[in-house]
Parts: structure tokens; C-alpha cells; sequence
């Protein structure tokens, strides 16, 4: 079996089974007096192989080669494109509202705790659903889904900006109706990318999608806050977004090309075996490298979950206690510090996930275990420069600019590099599902909590005072560079595993030859196709003896 044989009991043996594996030479799976098995696959249709051969006398040959995944070349990177610029908005849209939050919280006269919930509903909302569209984006045409929840998202977007000041709840829905939509994409689209492209080129697309996860982070609070200046209304931030959205509906209708599951990696869909939804689960929690590079993953989100909302704010109360700035007794604020916090994001977030995957290139020729490596260096490297500039803030702003910049830089060094590591570790066909359990783990216990944890800094108030506020909340972000440690710990953790996971997850897809290796680790008990002369026959799996 591809040069490994799995030691132990087969299935229907009541004796344990010992897992390990041990080199042998290649064999042959097929008949040895069927000549043609040869050629023949594992798996195959009824009618696979039985068609006339062409053996490329007198046939006239193929202008360009047609991509195995069913998309050409250049309608690949024109979909990355399109996809990369749906994310920028997602993003744009998801920190608008942290560029304008002194402005809500003059608006309807609420609290921190009651800000935080803003941002905490939305994720709820986003990771509740991630599983339902992870799901469908499994089974499903994946470029419909993503359709109707961005046009969904846009028009939900639209409608927040109309709310008055006496319907605070009216704005906390639609901040979690916006979320479906943003659900619906953001399982689906990296699994595009991995249907269009493998190795290096899926690291480098990757990579260049994620791109828009800092820089639209960042636009979304220099937009936000400059609409909001312009227009001296903060409602207007959130109508520029919406029409952008429509036209990403348009664009993905019209230019992305839905391709064919798996079989960029040689592993055609029609020959894929679709599992029961709990089967794939429970084979994702028998993969530690995807769980632990998820909760490293998470303690990423719990970090800048924390930052996104509360950065700028915490920057504009600094300002106020140290007398730079005037307190915002009513509307439009200073949102000066949104600008320069956009800025800052923006640039750390295209260096952070530059630097993250070329450090992980070149670390690759020395170790296979490079990308939880470069992810636990960055959360490592990144929690003193945090930490530092909290307790800066009040001593001297362009510190503290420089420590959230350098802060930043290595925190966004994760970001393609987690996403390539589950690609590899998840067969094609649950790659939306394991995407959905990242997102419910990362965001249920990192940034759905930690812009509300963070928020009740109110209770620390030892007085209703300026100085207070800025205390407070300085102590509470001080929580953000122990959770980055951890996160740290996880991925050092991780690369124990990655090797191991990252062969069972390639053995299953070279299925020609490793088929009994696949159906033991990913499979309860489904059924495969044995090739009985030039034709195929189902059995089920607990009849093989492996």
C-alpha cells in the first residue's frame, strides 16, 4: 500500500489494533491476469476504461491544455482576484464600525460593555452559521451560496444605516444578520482557491487573498472614520460597502468558475466519496494538527478581536488623560487615531503576511514542520511588543505607535500560513466543513468574548472619571499579550503532528495506491469499488481485510 502496511487487526477482529506502519515494496491492487488493471483505477465509473484508446497517432493536439480542475489558467487568477477583493469588503465592512465607535457611543449614550456587544453578536451570528454553509459548501455549488449571502449582507448593511438613536437594538440585528452573509463566503472561498491550485501556487494564492484581511481591516477604519467626517454623520460610513457589494455579486456571477473538487490533486470529484456530516467531524477531531492549530488559531482571533475594536478608542482615552486630545462630548469625534491605526494595519498586515510565508518557504527546505513553526514564532514574538505598547500609551505616543506596529507585524504572520496548514491536513471533500469548525472554535472562544471581555473594563472603574477610563481599559487589554503566549504554545504543538497528518491526509488522495490507509483513518465504514475485469464492483469496506 504505496510502500506502508498498516500492522495490526482488520476491522471485523475483536483484537486491538495496533497502528503502525512499516516499509515494504510496492504491490499491485490489481487482478494479475487482467493485463489492463494495469492502467486501470481503484475507483471508477462503469464505464471508466472501457472507451476506445487514443494513442495520439493522426489525433491533432490540444492548443492548450485544459486545467485538471476544469478551470483554465488565467480564469484561476482572475477568480483569486475577484474572490480577494469579496474578502477586502468583508473586512472593510466588519471594522467600519470600530472607525466610527466613539461616534455610536455618543449617539445612543451606551457603555463599553454595550459597544463590545456590537462586534460579539456579529461573530455569534457569523460562527453559528459557518457550519450550516460549510455544509452546503460540501455538497452544494459553492459560487450560488456565495452569491445569495453577499447580495444578502449588502442589503442588511444598507438598511443598519438608517436606525435611529432610540433603537440601539435595531442596530445590534442587523450587525448579526450581516454575519449570515459573511458566513456564507467566508467557509467556502478558501476551498475555491484549493480546488484551482496545489503546492507552492495555492501558498503564494493564499497568500494573496489574505492580504485583504489587514488591508481591508484597515480601509475599514480609514473609510469609516473619514465618511463620518466628511459627512459629519456616521450612518454614512455604512452605505459605501453596500453598493461595493452589489458589484462583487456581479463579478462572481460573471467571472468565477466553479471548479471541480479535488481533482487539481489528481483525485477526480466523481471518484470522491461524500461522508454523513458526523462522520467528518469525527474525522476532524481525530486530526491534532487541525485541532491544535485551531486553537492556536483562535487565541489569533481572541488577540485581534481585542485590537480591532478597541485600539483606536483606547489610543483616543490615552490622548485625553495625557491632554493631546479634547473628550468627545458630542458628535463627529477626533477620529484621528482610527486613520492612523488603519494605516498601521494596513502596512503590518501586507509585511506580516509577506514575511509569514516566505519565512515559511525557506524554512520548509530545512523542516517540514516550518508553518506551525513560523505561526508560534510570530504569536511569541508579537506578545512583548503588545504588552509594551499598552504600558506606553500613557507615557509616549510614538512608542506606542512603534510597538503596535512591530505588535501587528508578527501577530499577521498566521494568517495564510494556518489557512495552507489545513488545506493540507483535510481531504478535499470536508475542507468547507473543517473551514466552518475553525471559524465556530477560533471565533466562539476568541472574537466573539474578547471585545465584550475586554468591554466590561466599566467594572475596574474605581471612579467616573477620564483617568479611570483609560486605566480600565489599559488593564484589560493587558489580557490580549497572555492569550498571544499561549496561542504560541499551541502551534510549538502543533508541529509534532504536522508530519504525521499532513501523510495520512496525502496517502488518502493518492487513493490508487493508498485506498486501505484512507478508508482506516477517514471512514467509518464506507463503501469503495473494486475493479473486477475492466469493470467495478461495490463492497463494503468491513468485508476488505486490511
Amino acid at each position: 500500500c504505496a510502500g506502508y502496511e498498516l500492522r495490526g487487526s482488520y476491522r471485523g477482529s475483536s483484537a486491538p489494533l495496533n497502528k503502525t506502519w512499516a516499509p515494504l515494496k510496492t504491490i499491485s491492487v490489481m487482478s494479475r491476469t487482467d493485463v489492463s488493471a494495469d492502467t486501470t483505477p481503484f475507483f471508477s465509473d462503469d464505464n471508466e476504461g472501457e472507451g476506445p484508446t487514443d494513442n495520439g497517432v493522426g489525433s491533432p493536439q490540444p492548443e492548450e491544455e485544459e486545467s485538471a480542475s476544469g478551470v483554465s489558467d488565467r480564469r484561476a487568477k482572475v477568480t483569486v482576484i475577484v474572490l480577494c477583493y469579496i474578502n477586502l469588503l468583508n473586512y472593510m465592512d466588519r471594522f467600519t464600525v470600530a472607525g466610527v465607535l466613539p461616534d455610536i457611543e455618543q449617539f445612543f449614550s451606551i457603555s463599553d460593555g454595550k459597544s463590545g456587544l456590537l462586534q460579539t453578536v456579529f461573530i455569534c451570528s457569523y460562527m453559528f452559521l459557518a457550519p450550516l454553509f460549510g455544509y452546503l459548501g460540501d455538497r452544494c455549488n459553492r459560487k450560488s451560496i456565495m452569491c445569495v449571502g453577499i447580495f444578502f449582507w449588502s442589503l442588511v448593511t444598507l438598511a443598519s444605516s438608517f436606525i435611529g438613536k432610540e433603537h440601539f437594538w435595531a442596530l445590534l440585528l442587523t450587525r448579526g444578520l450581516v454575519g449570515v452573509g459573511e458566513a456564507s463566503y467566508s467557509t467556502i472561498a478558501p476551498t475555491i482557491i484549493a480546488d484551482l491550485f496545489v503546492k507552492e501556487t495555492r501558498t503564494n494564492m493564499l497568500s494573496i487573498f489574505y492580504f485583504a484581511i489587514p488591508v481591508g481591516s484597515g480601509l475599514g477604519y480609514i473609510v469609516g472614520s473619514k465618511v463620518n467626517d466628511v459627512a459629519g454623520d456616521w450612518h454614512w460610513a455604512l452605505r459605501v460597502t453596500p453598493g461595493l457589494g452589489l458589484l462583487a455579486v456581479i463579478l462572481l456571477f460573471f467571472v468565477v468558475q466553479e471548479p471541480k473538487r479535488g481533482a487539481i490533486e489528481a483525485l477526480p470529484e466523481h471518484t470522491l466519496h461524500r461522508t454523513s456530516w458526523m462522520t467528518d467531524i469525527k474525522a476532524l477531531c481525530r486530526n491534532p494538527s487541525f485541532i491544535l492549530s485551531t486553537f492556536g488559531f483562535t487565541t489569533v482571533a481572541f488577540v485581534t478581536g481585542s485590537l480591532a475594536l478597541w485600539a483606536p478608542a483606547f489610543l483616543f482615552r490615552a490622548g485625553v488623560f495625557t491632554g493631546e486630545k479634547q473628550p468627545c462630548l458630542k458628535v463627529p469625534c477626533d477620529n484621528s487615531d482610527s486613520v492612523i491605526f488603519g494605516i498601521i494595519t494596513v502596512v503590518t498586515g501586507i509585511l506580516g503576511v509577506a514575511s509569514g510565508v516566505q519565512a515559511s518557504k525557506k524554512l520548509r527546505t530545512r523542516t517540514p514542520r516550518a508553518d506551525p513553526l513560523v505561526c508560534a514564532a510570530g504569536l511569541l514574538l508579537a506578545a512583548p511588543f503588545l504588552y509594551l505598547s499598552i504600558m506606553f500609551a500613557q507615557a509616549s505616543t510614538v512608542a506606542t505607535y512603534v510597538f503596535i506596529f512591530l505588535g501587528e507585524t508578527f501577530l499577521s504572520m498566521n494568517w495564510a500560513v494556518v489557512a495552507d496548514m489545513l488545506l493540507y491536513v483535510v481531504i478535499p471533500t470536508r475542507r468547507s466543513t473543517a473551514e466552518a469548525f475553525q471559524i465556530v472554535l477560533s471565533h466562539l472562544l476568541g472574537d466573539a468574548i474578547s471585545p465584550y471581555l475586554i468591554g466590561v473594563s466599566d467594572s475596574i472603574k474605581k471612579s467616573d472619571s477620564y483617568m479611570w477610563e483609560f486605566r480600565s481599559l489599559q488593564m484589560s487589554l493587558l489580557l490580549c499579550s497572555f492569550v498571544a503566549v499561549g496561542g504560541g504554545a499551541f502551534f510549538l504543538a502543533t508541529a509534532l503532528f504536522i508530519e504525521q497528518d499532513r501523510h495520512l491526509a496525502e496517502n488518502c488522495m493518492l487513493w490508487k495506491y493508498n485506498i486501505l490507509t484512507c478508508l482506516f483513518y477517514f471512514s467509518d465504514d464506507a463503501p469503495i469499488i473494486v475493479p473486477k475485469r475492466g469493470r467495478s464492483t461495490k463492497v463494503p469496506v468491513s468485508s476488505v481485510l486490511i
